[in-house]
């Protein structure tokens, strides 16, 4: 970020890297499921590479190319369409179940997955409601009480489908938006306090996230149902070594891990290209974090600054979410590895969000 109009090449660096990568390792993990459906393969990579990854490459120029001021002059447009678009999962014909859940939305045979809109509509207003803020945001009518609205709206819709770990990203990312905007350390306690309450709540009253809280406790148990793909997905990492069995030669996306090509495909990468591999791939998403929370810090305006905490806050927050799942640190929510997992909605917006992160980065505020 040596001078105005140039992007940030190392942020572009790194998040290209992880986009190949992921392209590589999706191709991968997809061959799990060409021996059971040939159509399904075909499919999911049509959807992935198609719609994912080249319309994903249209969405960065846009993203690049849009004024970055362009999206909060139109945050609350944005952020209530956004809203509109979730709810479209429960209306019959248009919406469709899926593993139990009502998550998507079929337009033209295409599945779409309209959280991923409501995550980055939630980011733009809040981004630009602390902005307009400004130094209000140390009064609670200002910072505490507007999100609390916000997420209450959010809960409603997710909870109902459901949708538990959308929600639990969302928050998270709030709460590092009101750090960094300068809300008092005692509000952000009290959310952070109302927000573990509220998913104890949950934890404990809503059997599919108890069955996981007590898996996660004890993931010996119920091999053959609740705890398998964790028991699975430990073998495929273990079965890596240091070094992985190589490229394409995993064992574990036959017949053995659920959708490999998903939320799963972590473990499809420690069976192939082992521990040395696991941890590069990890050092990326740590550098990416690292030199994105950079370009906000030298971003030229809050909005931009908070715009660029949120984006890379989500993602960074959703890719560990996935990784410590897989390895056992965190319990199993289905969360999908950020330009990795089968997702061509969420590649497409991830995409266009590093566009416009790279527009923010050609206008640093001074030079670094």
């Amino acid at each position: 970020m040596n001078s105005a109009n140039k992007v940030d090449k190392i942020f572009l660096g790194i998040f290209a890297s992880l986009v190949i990568i992921g392209v590589i390792m999706f191709i991968s993990a997809s061959l799990g499921i060409l021996n059971k459906n040939e159509s399904k393969f075909y499919a999911v990579i049509f959807s992935q590479l198609i719609y994912g990854f080249i319309g994903g490459l249209i969405a960065l120029y846009f993203g690049l190319r849009i004024p970055y001021k362009f999206w909060r002059a139109y945050s609350l447009p944005i952020f209530i369409a956004s809203i509109i678009v979730t709810t479209l999962v429960f209306v019959p014909g248009l919406g469709f179940e899926h593993g139990g859940s009502r998550r998507w939305i079929n337009i033209f045979g295409l599945s779409v997955q309209p959280v991923e809109f409501l995550k980055i509509g939630f980011i733009i207003y809040f981004a630009a409601w602390l902005s307009w803020a400004k130094n209000r945001v140390k009064d609670f009518r200002f910072s505490l009480l507007p999100l609390i609205l916000f997420l209450g709206v959010i809960t409603v819709i997710l909870i109902n489908q459901p949708d538990t770990k959308s929600l639990i990203l969302i928050t998270a990312t709030a709460l590092v938006m009101l750090f960094v905007s300068g809300t008092p350390w005692k509000h952000i306690f009290g959310m952070l306090l109302i927000a573990i309450a509220a998913f104890s709540i949950l934890a404990f009253t809503t059997p599919y996230l108890k069955t996981r809280i007590n898996t996660f406790l004890n993931p010996n148990a119920n091999g053959s149902s609740s705890s398998y793909q964790i028991q699975q997905s430990l073998i495929a990492v273990g079965s890596g070594g240091i070094m992985g069995r190589g490229l394409g030669q995993s064992i574990q996306k036959f017949n053995y891990l659920p959708e490999p090509q998903g939320d799963s495909i972590f473990a499809v990468i420690g069976e192939e290209i082992g521990f040395i591999g696991s941890v590069i791939i990890i050092c990326l998403y740590v550098a990416f974090a690292l030199r994105g929370y950079r370009i906000a810090h030298y971003a030229p305006d809050s909005f931009g600054k908070l715009f660029v905490i949120g984006i890379i806050t989500i993602i960074t927050a959703q890719s560990f979410m996935n990784i410590a799942s897989i390895i056992g640190l965190f319990p199993l929510t289905g969360v999908p590895l950020v330009f990795m997992s089968q997702g061509g909605t969420a590649l497409l917006i991830d995409l266009g969000l590093m566009g416009i992160v790279l527009n923010i980065s050609k206008f640093p505020k001074k030079n670094s």
